[in-house]
């Protein structure tokens, strides 16, 4: 046998294709004579994958969804043939060209907030593609890093849990202080009953009559102090209570609102410095710490004395790194302050922490010789644990 020709073969090819044209033609002819109905009667499946196909589009409005390079032009070329609109507000998608040119064949759909999404600032259209998209979030990142967010303290109420003791039983509020703004890795907390809020309000009532006019107090109860709705009640009462008082400037800056933040604490730390308990200690002090952080007063002598402690504790714990950063976040606040007693103190454990650590302690050195001609000798004046043994928290 010799096999055939192209010749033949280009024949035979061209008379297998007109015999498929004519048996297509002639099926063509006899569906539309019998069909003579809808053509969603005779083809249920076009019915369905049009339904399932408006059903889809609304299942996926408002959700995020990724589309091939391939799929994308596949898909606007039937939409383009058929006719096929989309929901009413949707924009339109971006070609495939746009869409994947900078990421590799692949786009992101524009459904990510819904049809109702609003464009970034400065976009003259949300459907400009994903390299705009892209510029306009990397632009807000980096506008957003350069400027400051207010900042504002919030007051929570997270726990409140009944105590009760041989003589007594009320509740004790744990309240957290949070910085709107920013995250903090460790909370400030304080843990307060009624009594202490009753006595803050009578205080600053005393002192801020006219401020305190419009602030409103939860009253006391004779009964059901201890039910689940007083209780809820009171926590929301609380937060909008200490919320007010911290809002107004003359109230969050006096002695009477601040301490009652952080001078059980500080009296706590001392007491278990004293009896040498340095691990419950340092983490009273580091509590204080940041109460007083979140209130704003890392200027005052009760801060100072608050170093002090989270100095003392850290280097009897042989935490020689730790009580040498606290002496110097010390000197840096008494840098402006030509004498203070707790000036020499830090000068002397300073300089020690830092022939310990291997740090430079020449400045702490220079400080030391001029207080030492300007004043009484060093050797009379107390170590850093002694001042803070003696220092009165009333």
């Amino acid at each position: 046998l010799t096999p055939p020709s192209a010749a033949g073969l280009d024949g035979m090819a061209a008379r297998i294709l007109h015999r498929l044209r004519h048996a297509l033609a002639g099926e063509g002819g006899r569906e539309e004579r019998v069909r003579g109905g809808s053509e969603a009667e005779d083809f249920p499946e076009s019915s369905e994958l049009e339904d399932d196909t408006e059903g889809l589009s609304t299942r996926l409005s408002g959700t995020l969804s990724f589309t091939s390079h391939e799929e994308e032009e596949e898909e606007e070329e039937e939409e383009e043939e058929d006719g096929a609109g989309v929901e009413l507000g949707e924009p339109p998608q971006p070609t495939g060209a746009a869409a994947g040119a900078e990421d590799g064949g692949r786009c992101w759909g524009w459904c990510a907030g819904g049809a109702g999404a609003a464009p970034l600032p400065g976009a003259a259209a949300p459907w400009g593609g994903p390299s705009l998209l892209t510029r306009q979030l990397q632009e807000l990142w980096r506008k957003s890093r350069g400027s400051l967010a207010p900042q504002r303290l919030l007051f929570e109420v997270t726990s409140a849990s009944v105590v009760s003791e041989r003589s007594s039983k009320y509740v004790l509020y744990t309240i957290y202080l949070i910085r709107s703004g920013r995250f903090d890795k460790a909370p400030a907390a304080i843990a307060r009953r009624y009594s202490d809020f009753e006595q803050l309000n009578r205080r600053l009532r005393c002192r801020f009559g006219c401020d305190m006019a419009g602030i409103a107090f939860p009253r006391k109860r004779l009964r059901r102090n201890f039910t689940a709705e007083t209780i809820a009640k009171r926590s929301r009462a609380f937060e909008q209570f200490l919320s007010h008082l911290h809002s107004i400037a003359e109230i969050r800056r006096s002695p009477e609102f601040l301490e009652f933040f952080f001078l059980q604490d500080l009296r706590a730390a001392q007491r278990l410095t004293c009896t040498g308990m340095y691990r419950e200690a340092l983490a009273t002090w580091a509590n204080a710490y940041r109460l007083q952080d979140r209130l704003g007063v890392c200027g005052s002598g009760r801060f100072l004395l608050t170093l002090a402690g989270l100095a003392v504790c850290h280097q009897e714990l042989d935490e020689l790194g730790e009580a040498h950063s606290c002496c110097e976040q010390a000197l840096q606040l008494l840098e402006a302050q030509g004498s203070h007693p707790l000036l020499g103190p830090f000068l002397q454990a300073h300089v020690h922490l830092a022939w310990k650590v291997g740090k430079d302690k020449r400045r702490s050195e220079a400080r030391l010789q001029d207080l030492r001609e300007a004043g009484p000798p060093l050797q009379q004046q107390p170590t850093l644990k002694e001042c803070l043994i003696k220092e009165p928290l009333e």
